[in-house]
Order: structure tokens, then C-alpha cells, then sequence
């Protein structure tokens, strides 16, 4: 890990040789292919489709995605952990059966309780067994994705990504359905991704139809604490687009949405550095070398980042349409959240490698109740920019925490 730094193109080659950094090139363009297909997707769909389907949609997606949150059960981050000391075959076969099954219940159960929880997306139970197609395929593809991070084949993850960017043109011949056109061209790419999936997995891995008891017994504590964990992490960001379209109407949604879309421009970088700083920790290199390094090559690419958002923020907003350039402010805090989402980000996965699961389900847990209740509040008070102030609050406070907990214990 102590590699200096790159001064020619023989230094590069030895950085991308060395797996932290390798990956994490893969990972940044997994993302950022991600993200630019993101932008490019819901550009074309704010000029396919009115503001009001693009604000529905963006609920519609959430939805899928509390579907998916619900049913991952810790698998993802049990793979990631275990695998390089585990059978990867009997690790990836138990994960694949165990979520794949509870993806089809939690949909089910979900589209019985859509009525309470969202009329206006009620219609959803329309197109039912569509809507399960979808939820099934995306955890397909999510369960092949954390395989290959494990392997450390963050490559087989950026084909997967590249795949997807046939989304954008799905938009075209599912403009008839309206806002479920958007979440069709997306269910559907996932589905085309699953089975890109069943081609590459078959390469690297035995994959069997059986559930190994003894996995599941070995790994339980750590899956189930991970999986209250992701779901406390990941619940605030599903449920926001929904509460806002409930609280503020599909318009407002869909400005949320857009500007939040951009905003993470700003954490490709942290993102791909954090997680490939988790898989390179399960391989059990020096923790913290690997987060100063990981903390150094962020910040030095996220604060030019940054700045470029926060100055032409509003020429981005203004490739989606007049109307979008609403959202400037809500851009700009969103974008400077970064700062702080950056120290609440590397803070977990050292918490994993060193099992201190419990410790991330209480900063989930303080980061679920201050953004979704500051966020109600908020938008009471101030509208749509108050989700962009309970964004920023949030983090700001966690980070903070994390800071003067490693001052004060030194961990």
C-alpha cells in the first residue's frame, strides 16, 4: 500500500496492479457509467414525458427500491466479508436462492400495501407480475454484482453498468404507458442484466441449487446486524422521493429527484474508493494506511468537484428542461453534503472488517431518524429546500460525531 506518487506512466501501471486502486478504477467507472447514463436517462425522460409522470416515476423506482432493500437480508455484505474465506460457490449459491426468494414475497406483500402507503401509485397493482419480473431481476443482478466486488472483478461489474445504459433508449417504445413506461425501461434493463449475469457467473463460479445450512449458521449475526444496518442507510433516500411527492405533489418529486441525481456526481469518487477500501480490508491489508490513503485521493478529487457543480450547477439542471433550474439550491447543498457524506462513508466499512456491526446500526439508526425527521420538517417550514437542509444537517452532525469518537477512543 505505501506506493508513491504517480509520476509517469510505469507509476500508473503499479497503481492499477495493486488491487485497492485497480478496483477502485473500476468501481469509479461503474459509477460514473452509472450516473452519466442516469443523467442522460432522466434527461430524456423529463423531454419524453411531463414533470408530473417524471415525479410519479421517481416514486415508482423507490418503490422497487424498498422492495429491494427488504429483501437483501445482509447477503450483500456477508458475500463481500466471508468469500475470500469461504467456498465462493456454496457463499454465492446460498445468497442467490435465500434473496432471490425473498425479493418475490417482499414484492407481493408490497403490492398489497401500496393503497395505504402511496395512493397515487396505487395503479402499480395493474401490471403486478411485471412489476415482480422486475423486482426478481434486479436482485438477480445485485446478488452477481457483490460476487464479482468480492472477487475482486470490479471489471465483470462495469460490463454489467455498461449494459445498462440501454435504458435510455427502452424510454422510447414505453412512452405509451406514461410514468410506468420509465420504471419499465429501467425493470427492464435489469432483466437483460440478469441474464449477462448467468453468462459471467457461470465463468468463475460452481453455482448450485442448494442452501448450505452451515454458511447461513456462520454467517447470521453478521448478515442479519448488516442487513438492519442497510436497511436503516438505505430507507431515508428510498422513502424522501415518496414523501416529497406525498407532501409536495410530482412535480416537486421529480425536482428533488433530478437535483439529487447530479448532486451525486460528486460521490463517484467516494463511493468507489470506500467500497474498494472494504474489499481490500477483508483481504486483510493495514486498515489504516488504507483509509489515509483512501481519505487523500478522495478529497482531492471531490473538492474540484464540487466547486464545478456549485458554479454551473444550473447549466446541468438546464439540459432537463427550463423548469429544473428550480432546483439550483437544493443542487449546490446537496453537492457540498459531500464534505461530510465522505467521513460517514469510509466510517462504515472499517466498522465491518472489524465486525463492530452493531455500531453501524446506531449510526444508521441516528442517520434515518435526523434526515427523515428534519426532512418533514423542513419541507413544512420551507418547502423543497428543506430536504436539501436536512441533507446537509444530517451529515454534518454524523460526521462530526465520527470525528470526535476516533479523537477521543483512537480506534
Amino acid at each position: 500500500m505505501d506506493l508513491p506518487l504517480p509520476r509517469n506512466a510505469t507509476d500508473i501501471r503499479e497503481y492499477l496492479r495493486n488491487p485497492l486502486y485497480r478496483n477502485s478504477v473500476f468501481l469509479a467507472l461503474s459509477r460514473f457509467t452509472d450516473v452519466a447514463f442516469g443523467f442522460l436517462f432522466w434527461n430524456f425522460a423529463a423531454r419524453l414525458y411531463s414533470v408530473a409522470d417524471v415525479g410519479i416515476a421517481t416514486a415508482l423506482i423507490s418503490s422497487l427500491g424498498l422492495v429491494i432493500a427488504f429483501s437483501r437480508l445482509g447477503f450483500d455484505t456477508a458475500m463481500i466479508r466471508f468469500m475470500p474465506t469461504k467456498d465462493r460457490g456454496t457463499a454465492f449459491s446460498t445468497s442467490l436462492w435465500i434473496t432471490l426468494a425473498a425479493a418475490l414475497v417482499t414484492a407481493i406483500i408490497y403490492l398489497v400495501l401500496v393503497p395505504s402507503i402511496t395512493p397515487e401509485i396505487a395503479f402499480i397493482r395493474n401490471y403486478a407480475l411485471i412489476f415482480i419480473l422486475f423486482a426478481v431481476a434486479n436482485s438477480f443482478e445485485l446478488t452477481a454484482e457483490n460476487a464479482f466486488l468480492s472477487m475482486r472483478r470490479a471489471d465483470l461489474k462495469w460490463i454489467l453498468h455498461l449494459t445498462m445504459g440501454i435504458r435510455i433508449l427502452l424510454l422510447i417504445p414505453f412512452a405509451f404507458l406514461g410514468s410506468f413506461g420509465i420504471l419499465s425501461a429501467v425493470g427492464a434493463i435489469y432483466a437483460v442484466a440478469s441474464l449477462l449475469s448467468i453468462f459471467l457467473i457461470a465463468r468463475l463460479l460452481p453455482v448450485s441449487f442448494s442452501i448450505s445450512c452451515p454458511y447461513l449458521e456462520e454467517t447470521f449475526r453478521f448478515s442479519f446486524l448488516n442487513y438492519i444496518a442497510s436497511l436503516l442507510a438505505t430507507l431515508p433516500t428510498l422513502v424522501l422521493p415518496i414523501m416529497i411527492l406525498n407532501l409536495l405533489g410530482p412535480e416537486s418529486s421529480a425536482l428533488y429527484y433530478i437535483a439529487f441525481s447530479i448532486g451525486n456526481l460528486v460521490l463517484i469518487i467516494p463511493d468507489a474508493m470506500t467500497m474498494s477500501f472494504f474489499v481490500e480490508g477483508s483481504h486483510g491489508v493495514n486498515l489504516r494506511k488504507a483509509a489515509t490513503l483512501t481519505l487523500v485521493a478522495t478529497y482531492a478529487i471531490l473538492l474540484p468537484t464540487i466547486v464545478v457543480i456549485f458554479f454551473f450547477g444550473d447549466l446541468l439542471l438546464g439540459l432537463f428542461g427550463s423548469r429544473y433550474v428550480e432546483a439550483l439550491d437544493l443542487l449546490r447543498i446537496i453537492a457540498i453534503s459531500a464534505v461530510f457524506v465522505t467521513i460517514y462513508n469510509l466510517f462504515i466499512p472499517i466498522q465491518n472488517i472489524r465486525f463492530r456491526v452493531k455500531g453501524i446500526v446506531l449510526m444508521n439508526l441516528a442517520r434515518a431518524v435526523l434526515l427523515l425527521g428534519t426532512s418533514y420538517i423542513f419541507m413544512k417550514w420551507f418547502g423543497l429546500i428543506g430536504a436539501g437542509y436536512a441533507w446537509l444537517g444530517t451529515y454534518a452532525v454524523l460526521a462530526t460525531g465520527i470525528v470526535i469518537f476516533k479523537i477521543t477512543f483512537r480506534t
